[in-house]
């Protein structure tokens, strides 16, 4: 099976950032079956870039953040809730997709989607579930499939 003809119940191996955009929204709430490395890694490029300019924009806007007062005092930003928005609205829009991505990367990886939660572990989970997603995919994963 080529990248470009893999349905969407099947990894895709070898996506482009494009692809892997299409993919991640099509799939929006899709726990089971398989998600390649490039699936995930390219959607976490872009949500880290769409993210990180959006949070800078609110930042800057003084909606997001803390600041100090004259006093040496933290002061809560109170810039306006408007230039926050469009950020709320991005995490909002894109949590259930991203664990749910996360999840059929940890199944391209033979491992139970339910490792996620070994990253609520102070110090070192984090680690693990980041070690899990840089694996390179068992074929023994496709056991997840529908």
């Amino acid at each position: 099976m080529t990248s470009t003809t893999a349905p969407l119940s099947a990894p895709l191996y070898g996506a482009t950032l494009g692809q892997a955009v299409t993919r991640f929204f099509k799939k929006y709430a899709t726990f089971s079956g398989r998600a390649s490395r490039s699936e995930f890694w390219w959607f976490f490029l872009v949500n880290f870039i769409v993210g990180g300019i959006l949070y800078g924009i609110a930042v800057a806007a003084g909606a997001i953040g803390v600041s100090v007062d004259a006093n040496g005092q933290l002061q809560q930003a109170t810039g306006p809730f408007i230039a926050a928005l469009p950020y709320i609205l991005w995490v909002l829009a894109t949590i259930v997709p991203w664990l749910a991505l996360v999840w059929r990367r940890l199944h391209d990886t033979n491992k139970s989607g339910a490792f996620y939660f070994l990253g609520l572990i102070p110090f070192v989970g984090g680690i693990i579930v980041l070690i899990f997603l840089l694996l390179p995919s068992d074929p023994a994963g496709a056991r997840f499939d529908k």
